[in-house]
């Protein structure tokens, strides 16, 4: 046996913790560059309380999910502000960009330099900033992963910027700061961390740490996001949901993920659909993909029990079976309204496109078995028409 660990250099996770930002970010730092969300509302009280820790706040605000023109942004106003620390305040797609800022801000070169598969995949070789990384959503993880993902659009994919170096100094998880997001929000960026816990349980990377983490946290997010959606203050559902997302980015960073995120890296950066979104729709055709392959191909393979694992995890019941798991994750998806990826633009003639590309993406390398053209086209058909 043999793996590795490594995640943020501290964590700091519960409700009301927030308030210790102004202080952990001071002992980094004196100029900082403040990354939020589209709207300035929520990042104004933290730079105030940074201006009285003695910090000089610099506003960056991402819009949207991050492309090369926004990352090439944030880093030209950090080196021209003379930041010396980041914070990222918001969901994935800011934690994301203050990510690849705080690790391109002391590097030199383009962008594309240091992107895998479509750029050049060079290393980063300067220390990043320090980071620190606060979400506002329960999803992505983003705060205790090593890597930030980059929109292409002249590639139409999305890309992971990927370096030991990015992963945080602080990752601070309240879970009171999601008490306000909308049940759509809530149910994509939901499904995205339970995407991201069953992905890494079947990875061919999957070690006992992370083991242990998926297994503690698949069935609280099972119970605990149908409550969110329902009632978006419940202050418990949002502490379960909370702690499944930095179980499913702990796991995910250190196992790997599988078909869902291989197409949906694809899909984000073909069309103007939400990243959870996406994942749902393909999480359960993807689940039933690889079931049929690995029965076809591989009837030994470990993966088979702990697909009967996840159903049982998800399910609660100790006689679920894999297809069970799969049936659960359709009947979720369609309680909580998120819709089939035909929704966002994809259409059959599209699918042999998306095929050739998520073939190369990064996440299909740790995927349980290798999925040939005609199983990958049958996961985005179903996901296209919704089961």
């Amino acid at each position: 046996m043999r793996f590795e660990f490594a995640t943020a250099t501290r964590i700091v996770f519960g409700p009301g913790t927030f308030a210790e930002v102004p202080a952990i970010v001071a002992g980094l730092g004196r100029r900082v560059l403040v990354v939020t969300g589209a709207r300035p509302e929520p990042a104004r009280p933290l730079e105030s309380a940074l201006a009285a820790a003695g910090c000089a706040a610099v506003r960056f605000s991402v819009a949207r999910e991050p492309d090369l023109a926004v990352i090439e942004a944030g880093v030209a106003l950090a080196r021209t502000e003379r930041c010396d620390a980041v914070v990222a305040l918001g969901g994935g797609s800011v934690i994301d960009a203050g990510k690849a800022i705080a690790g391109l801000a002391t590097n030199a070169g383009a962008v594309l330099d240091y992107l895998e598969v479509v750029g050049r995949g060079q290393a980063l070789v300067q220390a990043a900033l320090p980071f620190v990384a606060v979400p506002t959503t329960a999803g992505t993880g983003a705060e205790v992963t090593r890597n930030a993902v980059i929109g292409v659009p002249a590639q139409r994919v999305k890309v992971s910027l990927r370096s030991p170096g990015l992963l945080p100094r602080v990752a601070l998880v309240d879970p009171d700061l999601a008490l306000g997001l909308t049940p759509a929000l809530t149910a994509s960026t939901g499904l995205d961390a339970l995407t991201q816990l069953i992905e890494p349980y079947v990875s061919a990377r999957a070690n006992p740490l992370t083991d242990a983490l998926c297994r503690e946290a698949i069935p609280r997010a099972a119970r605990a996001l149908p409550r969110a959606c329902a009632q978006g203050d419940d202050r418990s559902a949002r502490e379960e949901m909370a702690w499944a997302a930095l179980a499913s980015g702990l796991a995910l960073a250190n196992a790997g993920l599988g078909v869902v995120h291989g197409c949906a890296g694809v899909l984000g950066g073909s069309f103007d659909a939400p990243h959870g979104a996406v994942c749902a729709a393909l999480l359960a055709p993807g689940m039933r993909t690889n079931l049929s392959a690995l029965r076809a191909r591989a009837p030994q393979h470990p993966a088979l029990g702990r697909y009967d694992d996840v159903a049982r995890l998800l399910t609660g019941r100790p006689d679920a079976q894999a297809d069970d798991g799969a049936a659960w994750l359709d009947a979720l998806v369609a309680r909580l309204g998120v819709p089939a990826l035909s929704h966002y633009g994809l259409v059959a003639a599209e699918i042999p496109g998306v095929v050739e590309k998520a073939r190369r993406a990064s996440s299909m390398k740790a995927n349980p078995i290798e999925l040939n053209a005609d199983e990958l086209t049958e996961v985005l058909r179903q996901a296209a028409q919704g089961g």
